[in-house]
Order: structure tokens, then sequence, then C-alpha cells
């Protein structure tokens, strides 16, 4: 019963990380419109250095098969994109992009993983535990950062969007309560969930942030862009090296 209140409690923690966007609620809908495309650039780069510097290397160590499950999940959102598409755009108007939605899934699924890895980890040793959920708390700050700022330039009202964010991450708390209850069988399940997570961050990263990103075309506007989606990477490279899982 105390490893399943320590890994409640550490998973806990890592879900109130997707309030940071607190942080930008009571600014002018001018100031942050300025720092947007901003957020876009440092969302691409943050979820291409969740895919290289995390999930790949992470599903490479964890068994065979990684490429097709992240194809799978390549696939799997382009087909998800045009579902939500056709359910919701036909007179070619969203009112919400098709892209936060998709980001909300792929957040939801790297989260549950999360949360399985947290569980996991104390049901090794309570050290091992606290070491990995601080770890994913240092890597989740940024790429939460990133998901709030796509979920506003996806077209969700502030609040919305922070509300949306947490139901994403409190699948954490899920894949932790599956893990320790079913621990023996579990394994497998991550081992499929996270070359597909990394599939659903290559497809949103490639087909709809970065198109977005080329909407902007003045050098002053390119140059903020480039040097965004640079700290995006940088960090979560910075925090595998530092903080690994």
């Amino acid at each position: 019963m105390a490893d399943l209140i320590a890994i409640l409690a550490s998973v806990t923690v890592v879900s109130l990380i997707s309030f940071i966007g607190i942080l930008f609620v009571g600014l002018k809908e001018a100031i942050v419109g300025r720092i947007l495309m901003a957020l876009v650039g440092f969302a691409s780069g943050s979820l291409i250095g969740a895919v290289f510097f995390d999930l790949i290397p992470e599903a490479v160590e964890s068994g065979q098969g990684i490429w097709l499950y992240i194809v799978v999940g390549i696939i799997f959102f382009f087909v998800m994109e045009k579902f939500l598409y056709w359910r919701h755009c036909h007179d070619e108007t969203c009112k919400v992009h098709n892209f936060a939605y998709l980001n909300l899934i792929g957040d939801g699924v790297h989260n549950f993983v999360d949360g399985v890895l947290i569980a996991a980890s104390f049901l090794v040793s309570a050290s091992l535990g606290f070491t990995t959920s601080l770890a994913v708390v240092f890597h989740e700050i940024p790429q939460e950062l990133g998901d709030f700022g796509v979920l506003l330039y996806g077209g969700f009202e502030r609040k919305k969007a922070l509300a949306y964010n947490f139901l994403s991450a409190i699948t954490a708390i899920i894949g932790a309560v599956v893990t320790y209850f079913l621990a023996s069988q579990v394994q497998g399940l991550a081992q499929l969930m996270v070359p597909f997570a990394a599939g659903g961050f290559i497809y949103i990263a490639a087909t709809d942030l970065m198109p977005e990103l080329h909407k902007k075309t003045e050098m002053k506007d390119s140059a903020v862009q480039l040097l965004t989606l640079l700290i995006g990477i940088g960090l979560m490279f910075a925090m595998n090296v530092l903080l690994p899982h």
C-alpha cells in the first residue's frame, strides 16, 4: 500500500505540471499573440527532442519491432486527422484545428507511458521511483509548455486549453494504476506504446506544426522560430542527458 501511495503522489505531481500554461492566462491578447508563434516553434522542437532523445532510445532498449510501431503511429495519426476533418470540418473551416486534438491524443499516450515507467520504478525500489519521477517532471515542463502553446494556436481558449491539457496529463495516473495492479503484464503494453507515441509526435511536428511556422516568412519571425525550435530540442536533449529515465 505504501508503494501505491507513493506512486499516486508522484504521478499526481507530474499531471499538475500541465497547468504551467496558467502563467499565460492573465496576459493580454496582444502579448499572447506575439509569443504564440514562438511557442509553436518551441513545441515543434520539444516534440522532435522527445522523439529522438527520449522515446526512440527507450523503445530500442525495450525490444524488437519498434520501427513498425512508429510507422503504425504515424499512419494512425494521419487517419485520425482525416476523420476529425471529415467529422467536424465539412465547411472547410474549423474553430479548433485538428492538430490540437491530435496533440492531446499523442500527449495522452506519452503521459500514460510516463505513468507506467514511474509505477514500475517504484515497484523495484522507492529510490528508483523518486529518481524516475524527478526525471519525468523535468522532462514534462518544456513539453507541457509547448503543448499549451499548440492548443492556443489550434484555437482553444486559454482556460479550455488548460483544462484539456490537464485531462491529457491525468492519463499518467491511469498508466500508473494499471501498472501497479497488472505489473506482470503491462511491460509488453509499454513496449508497444512508446514507439507508437513517437510516431504520433513525428506526424504532429512534421505535418502540422512546422508547416504553420512557414506561414510567417519575414526574417525576424523566421529567426525567432528557428531559435525557439532549437531551444525546444536543446532542452529535451539536456533533460535526457542530465536526468535520464
